[in-house]
């Protein structure tokens, strides 16, 4: 099997949280609402039926939830998350850091926030007073499952998230029946890139996980040693340090194509890349 069908596969086995079945997009705004405790034990009056959602770096959790937002995460030159796309396409961009003024012009009757650092130093306050703000399950021993049911309470589609939960395993064990001959015995690493600077995931993180924990692949060297200290999905990595990558498999996520780094001799040297 090639690398191009094992990068195809496990491409789509990240989108798997995306299938929920659709539903209505018909229904009638309301001003009811419900009061959830969030992450930060705040009560927030959450709208029934939000219609123009603000939730960067969550939308692919939105989207499995049949929900769209108004506006979708952005980094650097217009970076997006690549894979959300289809379902994206015409979505206008909102930096990531969520600018007081940009998030004004959006008019959002929701705000879901990702993380508390998102937060700090009286941005909560400054967002509430937009519209209600809810900041998801968040840290490094919050699993993607529980930030799925925690945003699945939010809409009331707690039975959708759990659904969603159950058709992503079925897809691993299909998915490593699939590829069992090329993950048995092979390491993989999952980088991002942006701006011209590398970040590796933690091997109990995001993409991290699905390689490491549900398909299989060995753990390089490298990702153990980020993963020790890493407070975060991604810690930043030299181009040097990647030269002695001992990974069989190297995966690109949401990266800038034309980053100049793809053109420096020590890319080249890259053993996956290579190979």
């Amino acid at each position: 099997m090639t690398n191009k069908f094992l990068t195809g596969a496990l491409g789509c086995l990240s989108l798997v949280v995306l299938s929920a079945c659709e539903s209505s997009n018909s229904e009638e705004l309301t001003t009811n609402t419900r009061t959830l405790s969030d992450a930060q034990n705040h009560s927030v009056a959450v709208p029934e039926n939000p219609q123009r959602i603000i939730a960067p770096y969550l939308e692919d959790y939105l989207i499995a939830l049949d929900e769209k937002p108004v506006a979708q995460w952005t980094v650097g030159e217009g970076e997006v998350q690549d894979y959300l796309q289809e379902e994206l396409e015409e979505t206008p961009l909102i930096n990531f850091d969520l600018p007081y003024e940009d998030v004004l012009n959006y008019e959002p009757d929701l705000l879901l926030i990702e993380s508390n650092a998102m937060v700090e130093d009286g941005k909560y306050e400054e967002y509430e007073k937009i519209a209600p703000t809810y900041v998801v399950e968040n840290g490094v021993d919050v699993s993607w499952e529980e930030r799925l049911e925690d945003i699945g309470q939010v809409f009331d589609k707690q039975e959708q998230a759990q659904s969603v939960e159950k058709e992503y395993q079925n897809t691993v064990e299909k998915t490593k029946e699939e590829l069992q001959e090329d993950i048995a015995q092979k390491s993989a690493a999952v980088i991002w890139v942006t701006n011209n600077s590398v970040f590796m995931v933690s091997e109990d993180r995001s993409s991290g996980r699905l390689l490491y924990e549900d398909l299989g692949f060995e753990v390089p060297n490298l990702t153990q040693e980020i993963s020790e200290d890493a407070t975060a999905d991604w810690s930043q990595v030299s181009l040097e340090s990647l030269t002695d990558l001992d990974a069989d498999y190297l995966f690109l996520v949401n990266s800038d194509e034309a980053a100049d780094m793809f053109d420096d001799p020590l890319w080249e040297n890259i053993p996956a890349v290579k190979n």
